[in-house]
């Protein structure tokens, strides 16, 4: 029997300890079709498969609900967001949380702006920007709960470009393949540096698929020092040890 990934989002999002319901469903089916039909022009994915967009774009951002306390109002950001993915799915599920998207790709961001107007979000924040800039702005530094990125960079950048927008007790989330051991690793140094204690790892196969995921979670327990993120591009380019 052939299932409908209508069908396979209901069923994953069970396994996950999530309960969608009809219009969340409806809301995924609408942002579909608005990543498909933008993705003939914009190129905002390489998967098009709408069973593997369910499975490795929708269940793969909802992942990490089952190892995450998120308040019904919490203040969250996806940084890198680029076609509002984590962020949106979560927002479809969550959608009580105040949720900022950051990214500095201004093509990518207005498809994300169209899919929150096309699904009548509210408490939606798009923002066009690098994140080591954002870091370093007072409105929005360590202003933030949970802070997420999915797939953007190692962790030791991740770690320098996110833990400046989290509040102290807030979490940083990184979605990371299936062998993230060196990176963690790596990574010691830079979130003893700027405030962050590794907290959990998850690892886990994606619902209806053989894609394997690792929840990265990282507790923020002191402030950021001031002189990070340094300026833009510098993170990638020398990462903190």
């Amino acid at each position: 029997m052939v299932i409908s990934p209508r069908e396979v989002l209901s069923t994953g999002a069970h396994e996950l300890g999530i309960t969608l319901s009809d219009h969340q469903l409806d809301q995924f089916d609408a942002l579909t079709a608005l990543l498909l039909d933008w993705n003939d022009r914009f190129n905002l994915t390489r998967i098009t498969d709408p069973i593997d967009i369910t499975t490795k774009h929708y269940l793969d951002s909802l992942s990490i609900l089952p190892h995450l306390k998120v308040a019904h109002d919490a203040y969250v950001i996806d940084v890198g967001t680029g076609a509002g993915i984590p962020g949106i799915p979560l927002k479809i599920v969550l959608p009580g949380i105040h949720l900022a998207l950051l990214d500095s790709l201004k093509k990518k961001l207005t498809f994300a702006e169209t899919v929150v107007q096309e699904l009548g979000m509210t408490e939606v924040e798009i923002v066009h920007a690098r994140a080591e800039d954002v870091g370093r702005d007072k409105a929005r530094r360590e202003k933030f709960d949970i802070v997420i990125s999915r797939a953007v960079a190692s962790l030791p950048v991740l770690a320098e470009l996110c833990l400046p927008l989290c509040r102290v007790h807030g979490r940083f989330v990184a979605y990371k393949g299936p062998e993230p051991t060196d990176e963690i690793k790596d990574a010691t140094g830079a979130l003893r540096t700027l405030g962050g204690r590794l907290e959990s790892v998850h690892e886990l196969t994606l619902p209806h698929s053989d894609y394997k995921r690792t929840i990265v979670i990282i507790e923020k327990i002191r402030p950021t020092p001031l002189a990070y993120p340094r300026q833009a591009g510098i993170p990638a380019k020398t990462p903190l040890l």
